[in-house]
């Protein structure tokens, strides 16, 4: 079923949409074109959207119909709506806009290269004494077969605890451990996806969810955020008029923007979801790095009764990328089904692993208390960087994750993630977080590295933008990890 967006949603998402006192002026009609094709081109406005008619929108508006139907007249001229007499018209874009699922373009190898495509931490000091206690554990584990599918109950048992300690009540049962989050999620999926499947993501979004998503051939749509996060009236609508199978959600410091979802929004989006026969995913993958002390809202999972939220995290963000630890958080039924799907896949985590994850949990308040203080420290300076060398770029500073999300000066995410390589920094262009070539004004900027690496990133960056028109002729290169 297609989405509808009323005309006082799609008036709240224009804003202020003339053209700017004192300038020369376009006609309104085409300054409402060119606001909603900014919408498409930001994500803020999914594609495939119907948008409302004619009169509906002119109301909201308070300008002539006369203007709205130029106006959509234009848009279909352009590529940027398909309209059917008598059906309405939907959000498009035009067809040499698409982009792949994949395309990164890696430099050789070379020491000085900057990385920021990846968004994780290098380990921290604790592990190495950490893997020396899980080997000196293992033994206990040696008289069997090894296999546990669930995991170990030792690190069962150390995650239920974390869910307990923020106000969500959890037993071992209702625990599987994974070899990353990305690993839960796609169990999840196999489990609870038939191909084919609708499923309701925001824009922008993780782009491995994404392509775990097409790999289940799964019909997405979208809810785009704002700069303030999720606009509930849309969220919700979404849900109730597309009923889509699954929402895979981001709601503790989302990848990339850093949004954090309030309270009584995650209430009512369990209660909208339960409404319409929806599971919810809640990646809760930065749920540990609040920054500037900044409060948690309860767990989504808090106010489920029905068994619709899936729960999934993991040790990447926190701990160590290296360090392939994930966990799905479930009701008991839930997880024995996860685990039986799980044997066609990969049987179980190794056990080590797992002893390294109980020891560095049992050390979760000074590991995760040194890190929050490094990431804001290391945010801080990326923000003045930025400030300082383009300030023409605009970011929201986040209270939390490890990413900012910043908008550009114009549609130049990819040109300028490949003039970048050339001068040794590894970006993530807005598109690989969208569908359909959205999000060229937009780019992933992590704060995971020191302080003197990204304002020598930033210097880069500086250095090139100015320069993308004479770009040589770019070159073919493999595609590269997003984390």
């Amino acid at each position: 079923m297609t989405t509808q967006v009323r005309g006082v949603q799609l008036a709240r998402l224009l804003g202020q949409w003339h053209a700017l006192p004192g300038r020369r002026r376009s006609p309104d009609y085409a300054a409402l074109a060119g606001a909603v094709r900014g919408l498409l081109a930001d994500g803020r406005l999914p594609l495939g959207v119907r948008l409302p008619a004619e009169r509906e929108l002119a109301e909201a508006l308070r300008i002539s119909r006369t203007t709205v139907t130029a106006a959509y007249r234009e848009l279909r001229e352009t590529g940027h709506l398909a309209s059917r007499r008598g059906a309405g018209s939907w959000t498009m874009l035009p067809g040499t806009h698409r982009v792949a699922s994949t395309g990164l373009w890696t430099p050789l190898d070379d020491r000085d290269m900057i990385d920021l495509g990846v968004a994780a931490l290098s380990a921290p000091a604790q592990l190495v004494p950490a893997a020396r206690a899980a080997a000196e554990d293992l033994p206990r584990y040696l008289g069997g077969a090894g296999y546990h599918p669930t995991g170990i109950i030792e690190l069962r048992e150390a995650v239920a605890r974390g869910y307990t300690e923020r106000g969500l009540p959890t037993s071992p049962e209702q625990i599987m451990v994974t070899s990353g989050t990305q690993h839960a999620l796609d169990l999840v999926l196999r489990l609870a996806l038939s191909p084919g499947g609708g499923v309701l993501v925001e824009s922008p979004t993780y782009p491995n969810a994404l392509a775990a998503l097409a790999a289940r051939r799964a019909r997405i749509t979208t809810h785009g955020l704002s700069d303030d996060g999720w606009d509930a009236d849309l969220l919700l609508g979404s849900i109730r008029q597309t009923r889509p199978k699954l929402a895979y959600l981001i709601p503790e410091f989302h990848n990339p923007t850093g949004h954090l979802m309030a309270a009584d929004l995650r209430e009512r989006l369990v209660g909208a979801a339960h409404a319409a026969g929806t599971d919810l995913v809640v990646d809760e993958s930065f749920v540990d790095l609040p920054l500037d002390g900044t409060p948690l809202p309860p767990p989504v999972a808090v106010f489920d009764r029905h068994s619709r939220v899936i729960s999934i995290g993991g040790m990447s963000k926190p701990y160590w990328g290296g360090l392939r630890i994930g966990w799905v958080r479930a009701s008991a039924p839930q997880v024995q089904r996860l685990a039986a799907a799980r044997v066609g896949v990969d049987m179980a985590s190794p056990v080590l692993d797992q002893l390294v994850a109980v020891h560095l949990l049992d050390q979760a308040p000074a590991i995760v208390t040194a890190r929050r203080a490094q990431l804001a420290a290391q945010r801080d300076a990326l923000v003045a960087t930025l400030a300082e060398r383009l300030p023409d770029w605009r970011v929201t500073v986040p209270c939390g994750g490890v990413t900012l999300w910043a908008e550009l000066d114009g549609p130049i995410s990819s040109a300028l993630a490949r003039a970048a390589e050339e001068v040794g920094v590894r970006l993530a262009p807005g598109p690989r977080f969208g569908l359909d070539g959205t999000l060229e004004r937009f780019l992933r900027l992590p704060f995971t590295l020191p302080a003197a690496e990204l304002v020598e990133a930033v210097g880069r960056l500086a250095a090139v933008r100015y320069d993308l028109d004479r770009a040589g002729r770019p070159q073919w290169r493999e595609p590269s990890v997003i984390a």
